[in-house]
């Protein structure tokens, strides 16, 4: 499985992806993010599914923006990105059916170019098509999506700085890394401040996220310790008398 959140804000862009890559009984690690330049703008790649099929449409793509003079608004290089993995689609799909694997590869691009007004975030469906992340729902993770959730949801806005949205999307990675075996350090990191004319790209590994990691565990127990014991007693308490509504 993956983990690939991408964030949206009205400053900029942040993206994390694991790297950690399953095949069978065999764990390896390998990049799920690339970075581009087009014309001196930015944008980066994050995916998720099967590791064949991504680095066949990546192949692709490279190739797609080697031949292009360059793309202006990024929901280009998204059909252009999706272009791709339908070519794929026609040349793999079958065979992957046949072999009982699922043509499930799904992409996030980020990032902003000469023609768009502010940075921009996409999500690439299997299919080629895609939809704009915006500010109603500023975040995407694919992949292992459950687990991450809950503290994007509670904690973040558009609004809010880089800063701020990159320590809750690493304690949304580490909350999957927790309860999803298949997902794990090294996290690579991809951060656009809008304005920049580069995205900026960095590696972090399990002992740069342990202190953030052991304060979040901490304080989620003592809040769990400092809820009111006799709102939760006076639930029990109705389970045990039978004085609840039976489901």
């Amino acid at each position: 499985m993956t983990f690939c959140l991408g964030i949206k804000l009205k400053g900029g862009l942040v993206g994390l992806a694991d790297t950690r890559i399953t095949s069978g009984n065999e764990v390896f690690l390998a990049k799920k993010v690339a970075t581009f330049q087009q014309h001196g703008y930015p944008m980066f790649l994050m995916t998720s599914g099967l590791r064949s099929v991504r680095d066949k449409v990546l192949t692709y793509f490279d190739d797609e923006l080697a031949l292009n003079i360059g793309y202006d608004r990024l929901y280009k290089a998204a059909n252009a990105f999706g272009a791709q993995v339908r070519k794929v689609a026609q040349e793999d799909g079958q065979a992957l059916a046949e072999s009982k694997l699922s043509f499930n590869i799904h992409a996030l691009i980020g990032g902003r170019l000469s023609g768009d007004g502010e940075p921009k975030l996409y999500l690439v469906y299997p299919q080629g098509n895609w939809v704009e992340i915006n500010e109603a729902r500023p975040y995407h993770i694919i992949g292992e999506s459950g687990y991450g959730r809950p503290v994007l949801d509670r904690s973040l806005k558009h609004g809010d700085s880089l800063s701020w949205a990159f320590k809750v999307g690493c304690l949304a990675f580490d909350s999957t890394r927790i309860s999803a075996s298949d997902v794990d350090f090294p996290l690579d990191v991809v951060l656009y401040r809008d304005g920049d004319s580069t995205v900026r790209a960095g590696r972090l590994q399990r002992e740069d996220l342990a202190d953030l990691s052991k304060w979040w565990s901490e304080r989620l127990r003592t809040a769990v310790s400092e809820i009111p014991q006799d709102w939760v007693d006076g639930l029990v308490d109705k389970v045990l008398k039978g004085s609840m509504q039976n489901p």
